[in-house]
């Protein structure tokens, strides 16, 4: 997880709330303009969800189901999600998939994280290899995707990472200030930086950005531009018919990834490409690290047993502290 710290008072302001069933945090470096980019804000995820969200009937990716291998034209911001997705499927060698819907929904992820966890009922572990991302065509010059019958797409690897890349680039060039968005831990920042840059606590436990993580190992970075984004398997797990469940497939299996690592933290010049990179060496698992190194990305990895492994770049953190 990476949790947005709380600044200065008297150079920023922030505030916090929930959208795309995460937590969403905004903080920008000049107090009088949050009202008016958390309106922005709250605009710009709402139309990410009616057009990316697998949990809506009513969504334009939702639509995509029925349409039986057909092109058809899809909104610029759908067709915009899609061109990210596939292009993290593509620099992660398919690691990161899009087309794992079905596979997603057959370990029980079929709504809203909140509801997974309350439901009881029973699954049946299928090993089955997803269709693959080059299966889906996107036509970005007609505006036109085409999706197979039968395969369901997912972005919740990229939309979120890609959303928060979007809407800080947004408020930045209209409001003239510095601005971070944080979307469930996947933070984007734009304008210009508060003085010794924007300080993000990267930890292994989800928790209240005040408060320190109870357990496992932590550490505190500084970010002037670009995005930091950290994926996991110890949040959004469950539990369904003994199995013990989280919601990182891999895609060579259709089955929750068995890694290596717990978490994965990544910085990249972009949110996006930073969670496509984390969630992907999850996936990799072992030798991920020089994955990651031979790519230049500045990486943090904890391994089950909370050993930290960093890639050359990722910044000398004093307040590491022990699993």
């Amino acid at each position: 997880m990476t949790t947005p710290l709380k600044s200065e008072p008297r150079t920023t302001a922030a505030t916090d709330w929930r959208a795309l069933g995460t937590t969403v945090r905004l903080v920008v470096t000049d107090p009088a303009l949050l009202e008016s980019c958390n309106l922005l804000l709250a605009r710009h995820l709402a139309e990410v969800d009616a057009a990316c969200s697998r949990f809506r009937p009513d969504s334009e990716l939702a639509a995509l189901d029925t349409t039986a291998g057909r092109p058809v034209r899809v909104s610029p911001l759908l067709a915009e999600a899609l061109d990210v997705a596939l292009r993290a499927a593509g620099t992660t060698d398919g690691a990161v998939d899009p087309t794992v819907g079905s596979a997603m929904d057959a370990i029980g992820y079929d709504r809203d994280f909140t509801l997974v966890q309350e439901d009881d009922r029973p699954v049946r572990l299928t090993l089955r290899r997803t269709p693959g991302w080059r299966t889906v065509r996107l036509d970005r010059a007609t505006g036109t995707v085409t999706v197979p019958e039968g395969v369901r797409l997912d972005l919740g690897a990229t939309a979120k990472a890609w959303a928060a890349d979007r809407a800080a680039r947004m408020l930045a060039g209209t409001a003239g200030c510095g601005v971070l968005v944080s979307l469930g831990g996947d933070t984007a920042v734009a304008g210009e930086a508060p003085a010794g840059g924007w300080q993000i606590r990267v930890q292994d436990v989800t928790g209240p950005v005040d408060e320190m993580p109870a357990g496992g190992p932590h550490a505190t970075v500084g970010m002037r531009g670009g995005g930091l984004a950290t994926s996991g398997t110890t949040a959004r797990r469950w539990r369904r018919g003994g199995h013990d469940l989280h919601h990182i497939v891999d895609p060579r299996t259709g089955l929750p990834v068995r890694s290596p690592w717990r978490t994965v933290s990544v910085a990249a010049s972009t949110c996006a490409d930073a969670n496509a990179a984390s969630t992907a060496a999850l996936v990799k698992g072992a030798g991920a690290e020089k994955w990651l190194t031979r790519l230049g990305l500045p990486a943090r990895l904890v391994t089950q047993n909370g050993t930290v492994v960093t890639t050359p770049g990722w910044p000398t953190a004093p307040v590491e502290a022990a699993a």
